[in-house]
């Protein structure tokens, strides 16, 4: 039985199997948060009367029990339930019988969606956010230990100067920093409480939204029912446009990881469990695991567009098409934790090569350290310029002893320890 039907009669199984698509599976994972989302509303209707102490009482001790039965492995949710809100309060009349019914007073499927995925999204991103340090951490043991380990840098992919591991890895450590930035953004957006917006204009009941912000945890209320409502969708966007940020940060490191992998690089390695062969090449070592991270974090990168898209020109209101958000951010949600984690346990076991600047090919990647040296010696910047180049031009450029790059942020001066401070400021 559909929350929406008013008789026995009902849609074909095509138009159900159609309208309501995966949203059984996904709600699985959303039916926890409805049952906390269902709790605070029944006490708030007691609060203004709406329910008696006693109803309120009976509906959250069910919805207790509730709780127990979607939290386990096996639970699911029946064909002949259109979604996890219906099931609840096919479970709460079944158990309670007209105390039951009584639970979608002064509320609509549409805030319960809102307040179950923001509840969701905020524990989610929390998660993410907690992978996230574990990678940085990761990254700045790795540029502590490696900091004095020279490669090559590149512009247009052609061998420009100097960098080093330490300076590579406490690079992408710091890039986490502005992706974590925008990823508490998004926490903010999604902690702002829709429940009491019904199906998007409110109430005639005297309802107390305050109440049900406070209990469930949000940190502001999302004040008008119209932009409550408009939220949806808006919310999972601005998300997905966050965790694509940190997918992107991800994407980039994998594909350095894969052309430092290659024998015309061969600037690191992973031993062999962590590597993929070719059937018919023996010699083969490949990338797989980081290639994927790449090719999950492009799709990822891409939900915000499709969301975007998803949304565009649609006026104030609900509209169907918004269930569609549900499983493609919940799928890439657990893409991107996936991602995180096994970027995280793979690069603890790189190794790095140690001599890979005395190779003669990199000989010109010391020619803006010499001219720095003539500079510093009297001769104008750019008569010292055209004086390295005549001696790259004859063959005679002859790179230095040592190099000496000492300002915040070079690969003599990583400043680990001020990267470190502003990735704290974020949590």
């Amino acid at each position: 039985m559909k929350l929406w039907q008013k008789k026995k009669t009902s849609v074909t199984k095509q138009v159900d199997r159609f309208t309501v698509g995966d949203d059984r599976l996904w709600d699985v994972r959303l039916a926890p948060y409805d049952v906390l989302a269902s709790k605070a509303h029944a006490q708030m209707l007691a609060s203004v009367g709406l329910l008696t102490d006693t109803e309120a009482k009976q509906l959250c001790g069910e919805l207790d029990n509730i709780m127990t039965l979607v939290t386990q492995d096996d639970f699911i949710i029946e064909d002949d339930f259109e979604d996890i809100h219906s099931k609840i309060e096919f479970l709460l009349t079944e158990r309670l019988g007209d105390v039951g019914k009584k639970i979608h007073t002064a509320r609509s499927r549409n805030d319960q969606v809102l307040t179950a995925m923001q509840l969701l999204l905020k524990d989610e991103i929390r998660d993410i956010k907690e992978l996230t340090k574990d990678l940085f951490a990761t990254w700045m043991a790795l540029a502590e230990t490696h900091k004095d380990v020279l490669l090559p840098g590149y512009t247009h992919l052609q061998v420009a100067m100097p960098s080093s591991f330490g300076l590579w890895f406490s690079a992408y450590a710091e890039a986490l920093v502005d992706d974590v930035v925008l990823l508490n953004a998004a926490h903010n957006i999604c902690d702002q409480n829709p429940l009491g917006s019904a199906a998007g204009y409110g109430s005639s009941f005297p309802i107390d939204r305050a109440f049900t912000t406070e209990t469930l945890g949000f940190g502001a209320l999302k004040v008008n029912a119209v932009a409550a409502q408009m939220g949806r969708g808006k919310t999972e966007r601005i998300t997905a446009n966050a965790m694509g940020s940190l997918a992107a940060t991800l994407g980039r490191f994998s594909m350095d990881v894969c052309v430092y992998m290659s024998q015309n690089f061969d600037f690191l390695s992973f031993p062999d469990h962590l590597t993929t062969g070719s059937s018919i090449m023996p010699h083969k070592k490949n990338p797989d695991i980081f290639e994927l991270i790449r090719g999950k974090c492009a799709l990822i990168q891409g939900l915000g567009n499709d969301f975007a898209l998803l949304g565009q020109n649609l006026p104030s209101g609900y509209h169907r098409e918004m269930q569609l958000f549900k499983g493609k951010m919940l799928e890439s949600i657990d893409e991107l934790k996936d991602c995180l984690t096994i970027l995280n346990s793979t690069i603890q076991e790189v190794r790095v090569r140690t001599e890979i600047m005395t190779d003669t090919k990199y000989t010109y990647a010391f020619t803006v350290d010499a001219l720095n040296e003539l500079v510093q010696q009297g001769i104008p910047f750019r008569d010292a310029y055209k004086q390295v180049g005549l001696q790259v031009e004859k063959g005679t450029f002859k790179a230095p002893n040592k190099v000496a790059h000492t300002h915040i942020g070079s690969l003599g001066n990583l400043a680990l320890d001020k990267i470190q401070e502003k990735f704290d400021k974020q949590f």
